[in-house]
């Protein structure tokens, strides 16, 4: 689209997490009126660790935004994969270092999504406005809030998350599906975890059933702690107990059991872990989903936030590269869907048959076989 064109072009933005502020960033570059709508009264992330990817470091570079990303975070040289009791079974550099000359880099989400936010220009983001209607208008979309407000936009973006209310209003009723797995996850000081990650770098130890990662902030002097295993209850937040954990670690190395008989229990975050199956359509002529909107992934191949700023970018450069918005719309799942497709089917390859029947009653395997 020509500059005029996009200087036009009126934007909202659903969602204020990793997508949609990174979205609308990129948006705004390109000279969009863009207003971002957040449901929550105060935009928070629950304590833990991610890696964001070489490729995901250069579309911030390529934002100008490197430096505040950068700020927050540690780089990373390589991961490790061990058994149980730390026998090592790979040890490999971070796959695009060299292709997009950037580090993958470690950052606790809280900062993450603090200094995402703190780019957006002064007054972009409007809190407490819950999404209950969407409807397209053909050229033109229209966003209803619970607080009464009405807005009609050229573009809605649905950056709404796994849950995401323009997904299921307008491309896919299909529920988010329960992943049979529970991640426990904490932030701990860098001197309780016995020198294990000091390095900096991300190792995951693996036993049967579970999985245990160590992901480094160094610039914190912290570790990211998170426990992932197989399970039964699919409540969304199950309750947590020291021995309910302690006993998902049981024949791992005493250095992980120790850390774990180490944790503050009220400052661990256990949810149950789900995925949504791909959506066939991600857009109309004037809205788009991005993020885990389109394709929320379980965590296993580490991708979800980075696939949602690599949406941001791909949409972007789709809207300056068409002649129209349905055109961009078009362009951008083209782009991006096949990539995300295989991501969201490769992170629900985390645990063998074997595991998964030693868990899972047989009456109950044709739910977890559906998901491969």
């Amino acid at each position: 689209m020509k500059p005029e064109a996009l200087k036009d072009l009126n934007v909202a933005v659903i969602g204020a997490g990793y997508a949609g502020a990174t979205t609308a960033y990129a948006l705004h570059l390109m000279g969009a009126k863009v207003t971002v709508y957040e449901q929550a009264q105060e935009v928070k992330e629950v304590g833990a660790g991610i890696g964001l990817r070489p490729s995901t470091m250069d579309q911030f570079r390529q934002l100008g935004i490197f430096d505040a990303i950068d700020a927050v975070t540690s780089p990373s040289d390589y991961f490790e994969i061990l058994t149980a009791d730390s026998q090592r079974i790979a040890m490999e550099e971070w796959p695009e270092k060299d292709a997009f000359s950037a580090d993958t880099h470690f950052v606790h989400r809280g900062d993450f999504i603090d200094a995402l936010l703190n780019v957006l220009p002064a007054g972009m983001v409007k809190l407490g406005h819950r999404l209950s209607k969407i409807i397209d208008n053909g050229s033109s979309a229209t966003a209803v809030f619970d607080n009464g407000v009405t807005v009609n936009a050229d573009l809605i973006v649905g950056a709404d998350g796994i849950r995401s209310q323009v997904r299921n209003q307008l491309f896919s009723d299909k529920p988010p599906v329960f992943a049979g797995e529970h991640a426990y996850r904490v932030v701990i000081p860098m001197a309780d975890t016995y020198g294990l990650v000091d390095d900096g770098n991300l190792r995951m130890y693996m036993g049967r059933g579970t999985k245990i990662y160590l992901l480094p902030l160094l610039h914190r002097n912290e570790v990211s702690f998170d426990v992932t295993c197989l399970a039964t209850d699919s409540t969304p937040a199950p309750v947590s107990s020291k021995e309910q954990l302690l006993k998902v670690v049981e024949g791992f190395d005493q250095r992980l059991i120790d850390i774990t008989e180490g944790l503050d229990m009220d400052q661990v975050n256990l949810r149950a872990v789900y995925d949504i199956d791909p959506v066939d359509n991600w857009h109309s002529n004037s809205v788009v989903l991005v993020g885990d909107a389109a394709h929320a992934m379980c965590h296993h191949q580490g991708q979800g936030a980075n696939s949602a700023v690599l949406d941001a970018g791909a949409l972007a450069d789709s809207l300056k590269e068409a002649n129209s918005v349905s055109d961009a719309l078009s362009h951008y799942q083209a782009n991006r869907k096949p990539v995300t497709d295989v991501l969201q089917h490769e992170s629900r390859q985390g645990w063998s048959e074997d595991e998964v029947n030693d868990v899972f009653p047989n009456q109950h395997q044709g739910q977890i076989a559906a998901r491969s």
